[in-house]
């Protein structure tokens, strides 16, 4: 989530726009999509991350997943707090043609690889030389 808020945060500082600028859009329903594509993010990953020896392939769908998934949380969610059918809709077609839904994919992207590569490797938390020793030296 955090690469996603700092992406959309300096795309929204280099472009001098807002991540998703809609006028008559409720600026709420933007926010909340993050959080439903950070959930789904989640739900996709954790079958894959189960896995003895995961794939670097299914990230795919992790990624197309969430992308989805952040656009149609926009359209619920703008529909769910007021706004009409076109507003909502002009929205999503914003985000889907700017750099927002490429931040929020390449996020996921990211943060799966390195997932799948944590868990490939068996990797496990730095052990010191010095932590061995007896506290009684």
């Amino acid at each position: 989530m955090a690469l996603v808020v700092f992406g959309a945060g300096m795309l929204s500082l280099a472009t001098d726009r807002d991540v998703i600028a809609t006028p008559g859009m409720n600026p709420v329903p933007g926010p909340l999509a993050f959080g439903v594509a950070a959930l789904s993010f989640a739900a996709t990953l954790w079958p894959v991350l189960r896995a003895e020896r995961p794939r670097y392939t299914s990230l795919f769908a992790v990624v197309l997943t969430t992308a989805l998934a952040q656009l149609a949380g926009l359209w619920i969610l703008a529909l769910a707090f007021g706004t009409d059918i076109a507003t909502a809709t002009a929205a999503v077609g914003g985000v889907a043609t700017s750099w927002t839904l490429a931040v929020v994919a390449g996020s996921a992207a990211v943060a799966a690889w390195a997932a799948v590569a944590v868990r490939r490797t068996a990797a496990r938390p730095p052990h010191w030389p010095w932590e061995d020793r007896e506290d009684g030296d």
